[in-house]
């Protein structure tokens, strides 16, 4: 058991305006199963990188243990090849027997291991990568978000395997594998940076409740001080006005008659009064001061907005005995489906990677025209969509995103600053509107995604794995609108909370 002691960590990326970490302090422990929370572009990624000693910083990193990293940077030439030729190559102390026995706790086929890695499905290649991790000793290991784009039973094959581990630090925004997989929160605030023992939904429900707190005490601070202000301005008011009869007119006596003791009575009577101001003035400064930094940390989603269109048929999506086969392919990705899709409903497509979820959905943009390039596939059965109908879709991939917002606004067509509103309240800053998209995190070019299908009125929302590296916070915004809005849906979506919480109906192929 050994402890990384981080102490006034700060840094900042070139050209950058502000600091990623300002003067960072926390300890962590070796032996922990340590979960890594924070919205996106907070710099979780970074932190690694620093571990890795992959960037220059001010500030002290102790520690005692040797890092490696999830998911390892592989070569053109290495995905070309079988992973037991070049596993020794990304990791100089990893034997292939040991790796084989990691693969068999994740109930994978070492074969895999002997055919192209590029051949083998998402989850095939991060069960490979993750068995070559864990074949070391002593190395504390960074994980950096393991089941993006997995299936349902890779998820669960993983999230198995590593709750059966320690000395880690898992970055995921998957809250069921975060509380099945942890054991401490390391949490990147909005402005603080806390250590925390349990799992992501025992420090939620704490978090919750420091909220609360924070928004009481906040509230009290307020009335306080609104009360003060209003009486020091009183006083202030008195003590001038009487003041103000110490020479010149009075009421009650001609001024030539005014004793030298009553001006000297009024003056010490206007100095105490003054000094109660200066003395109330303290107070609210002092209750501004404890205000100050209560909400700092105060995670408040702002709610979205949502345009759905009411379509004049009550059935979108009709499929029935439909098979999809590519053209080249010994088998079909899936024979005899066969289901409706309702207006109102949202409908969630389940199954393994590979088994042509993806290409359903691609087929059915074509069918409404919503897409125009053919796709290399047969089809027998039925498959119709109403006519008329607007789809606004989100794609998995991201890799088709460059530019400016400016371009991409134009080519959407849709309103810039209604766009940057919706970005920002899905926790962008105002700085990034100022770079490429490229050069965005994953989990901001899929907020980019999202941004747009918002701000598209549509029948049918047609979203597949919108959810993928979006953080915790702006998954929970997303399910609070799709369930006050309730638009008609077809998804793919691997994250079991957000499933479960919005499909209507789930269809597995």
């Amino acid at each position: 058991m050994a402890q990384i002691n981080v102490t006034n960590l700060t840094f900042a990326y070139e050209g950058s305006i502000d600091n990623t970490f300002e003067q960072v302090s926390f300890s962590i422990d070796t032996n922990w199963k340590l979960g890594f929370i924070g919205r996106n572009g907070k710099g979780k990624t970074t932190f690694f990188n620093l571990l890795m000693g992959r960037y220059s910083y001010s500030g002290t990193i102790h520690t005692p243990a040797m890092f490696d990293y999830f998911p390892y940077r592989l070569t053109s030439a290495q995905k070309e090849k079988p992973a037991a030729e070049f596993i020794e190559d990304i990791k100089g102390s990893c034997e292939l027997w040991r790796v084989t026995c990691e693969l068999g706790e994740l109930s994978a086929d070492a074969e895999i291991l002997f055919r192209p890695f590029d051949a083998l499905s998402p989850g095939e290649q991060t069960k490979i990568l993750l068995a070559v991790l864990f074949s070391g000793e002593h190395d504390f290991l960074l994980i950096d978000e393991p089941t993006n784009h997995l299936d349902w039973e890779s998820r669960e094959a993983v999230k198995t395997y590593l709750s059966a581990k320690k000395s880690f630090i898992l970055v995921s925004h998957d809250r069921d594998l975060l509380d099945a997989c942890t054991d401490h929160v390391l949490v990147l605030n909005r402005q603080t940076i806390e250590v925390q023992s349990g799992n992501f939904s025992s420090w939620w429900e704490n978090k919750k409740r420091k909220d609360q707190f924070a928004l009481a005490e906040n509230e009290k601070h307020r009335k306080e001080i609104k009360k003060l202000k209003t009486a020091a301005s009183r006083t202030s008011q008195w003590a001038d006005k009487n003041e103000s009869t110490k020479i010149g007119f009075h009421q009650s006596i001609k001024e030539h008659e005014r004793p030298i003791a009553e001006r000297s009575y009024i003056g010490s009577k206007t100095k105490k009064l003054q000094s109660r101001v200066k003395q109330m003035k303290h107070r609210i400064a002092q209750e501004i001061e404890e205000k100050e930094g209560l909400l700092a940390d105060l995670e408040k989603t702002a709610p979205l907005k949502l345009t759905p269109l009411t379509h004049h048929k009550e059935t979108l999506i009709h499929i029935r005995d439909y098979t999809l086969k590519y053209e080249d392919a010994e088998k079909p990705l899936f024979t005899g489906l066969t289901f409706q899709l309702q207006r109102g409903e949202r409908i969630a497509l389940h199954g393994q990677n590979g088994c042509g979820k993806s290409t359903l959905l691609q087929m059915l943009l074509r069918k409404a025209g919503a897409a125009k390039s053919p796709l290399p596939l047969s089809e027998s059965g039925l498959c119709e969509t109403a006519s008329g109908l607007i789809i606004s879709y989100i794609n998995q991939d991201t890799r088709s995103l460059e530019g400016s917002i400016d371009d991409y606004c134009t080519e959407k067509n849709l309103d810039k600053s209604l766009f940057c509103s919706v970005l920002r309240l899905l926790d962008f800053e105002r700085v990034q509107f100022f770079k490429n998209i490229e050069d965005y995190s994953e989990g901001q070019k899929k907020k980019v995604l999202l941004a747009g299908s918002l701000l598209t009125p549509a029948h049918l929302y047609i979203w597949d794995e919108p959810l993928n590296y979006i953080d915790v916070f702006s998954r929970m915004q997303i399910e609070s609108l799709l369930l006050e809005y309730q638009p008609t849906m077809l998804f793919v979506e691997h994250d079991v909370k957000f499933r479960e919480k919005l499909a209507t109906k789930t269809i597995r192929l």
